[in-house]
């Protein structure tokens, strides 16, 4: 139950300003850890459990590759993208499902994460002009229960249960997880995402040293770190597919080609990983939480950039395409010809 007591203390990251007055302020909290798990930066609750939300995917396809599932289903870098995606539901994004689909026996029928219309507005947009209402498929993460389906025709379980918190697939995933994040599993929170799969709470500064293994996987098991390394580079290789047109993942992996693995959340969360060489000799893994949701989309790419710019990868060419998003970034009239204000974040390094 929600009390004064238990909400984390969140602290001021970024302010909105009109005209010279701050109209505005997101409060939230992040952790900069590296693959050793040595703590570069930090603020608000690093040690308070919060959900990972879509953030957790990477990791949630992880075992899936650890067992095996590449070579059993051929799986490809686009696909193993799309499972560690929150996409779009355009046409693309729909295609790679399907083609899974089609080689797994499977039909949207299996899908069990529901249905909302595309994210993309466009593809939306079409979808109502030829009366077509959106399928499972559309669903931002059709991908993700994919691969859950997958590991179950792995382990030869039932199709039905998949979602089950306690089926072999879930406790594969939750074990995974946990490991990655060098978090004990017993004291994983699990609680229920909006696509009726389990999801994870665990501290920033786990999630972030989490990120930090993904891309640099030197200390794992052979095979383990064999899955982080496909889900690494996959994401890398294809950013439209792990999110979508103007969507930040996308637009961040895309401005710094293979120097960031960008994975957001619902209610303003954030997971990102900097492979060896980008920040540092080892990887640093960055966890972001906008305590209000950031339900405009605006905090967590300016937080988030300003973040990257105090590591020293953010570049003038990252800079000048993403200047929209920040790390400051201006507020204009509906007309978009005067600049009323400004978004800055309120923290330095």
């Amino acid at each position: 139950m929600a009390s004064k007591e238990n909400v984390p203390p969140f602290v001021p990251l970024l302010a909105l300003t009109r005209d010279g007055l701050v109209e505005s302020v997101h409060y939230g909290g992040f952790a900069v850890v590296d693959a050793t798990g040595r703590l570069l930066a930090a603020a608000g609750p690093v040690m308070q459990p919060l959900y990972m939300r879509s953030s957790a995917k990477p990791f949630q396809v992880m075992p899936l590759l650890e067992a095996g599932g590449r070579e059993r289903f051929g799986f490809t870098p686009e696909e193993i993208a799309v499972m560690a995606a929150s996409h779009s539901g355009t046409e693309r994004h729909v295609a790679v499902v399907q083609g899974m689909h089609q080689r797994l026996g499977l039909g949207p029928e299996h899908l069990q994460c529901g249905v909302h219309p595309p994210l993309d507005r466009e593809t939306a947009r079409a979808l109502r002009q030829a009366g077509k209402a959106p399928t499972p498929y559309h669903h931002n993460c059709s991908g993700k229960h994919t691969g859950m389906l997958a590991l179950a025709l792995l382990l030869g379980q039932p199709l039905e249960t998949y979602l089950d918190p306690e089926s072999p697939v879930q406790r594969r995933i939750r074990e995974t997880l946990a490991a990655m994040a060098q978090w004990p599993p017993e004291a994983l929170h699990v609680g229920t995402d909006g696509c009726s799969a389990p999801n994870f709470a665990l501290p920033l500064y786990h999630a972030a040293w989490a990120y930090a293994r993904l891309v640099d996987p030197r200390d794992l098991s052979p095979s383990r770190g064999e899955a982080a390394r496909l889900v690494a580079e996959s994401m890398m290789a294809h950013p439209f597919l792990v999110a979508g047109p103007r969507r930040f993942d996308t637009r961040l992996m895309e401005a710094l080609p293979g120097k960031v693995v960008a994975k957001g959340g619902a209610e303003g969360y954030q997971g990102m990983g900097l492979p060896p060489g980008v920040a540092g000799e080892r990887g640093v893994g960055i966890a972001l939480k906008i305590a209000d949701g950031d339900g405009r989309h605006r905090a967590v790419p300016a937080v988030a950039l300003a973040l990257l710019e105090g590591l020293g990868v953010l570049t003038p060419q990252a800079r000048e395409v993403l200047k929209d998003l920040g790390p400051i970034f201006p507020v204009f009239n509906h007309r978009g010809d005067i600049r009323v204000g400004e978004g800055r974040p309120l923290f330095s390094w």
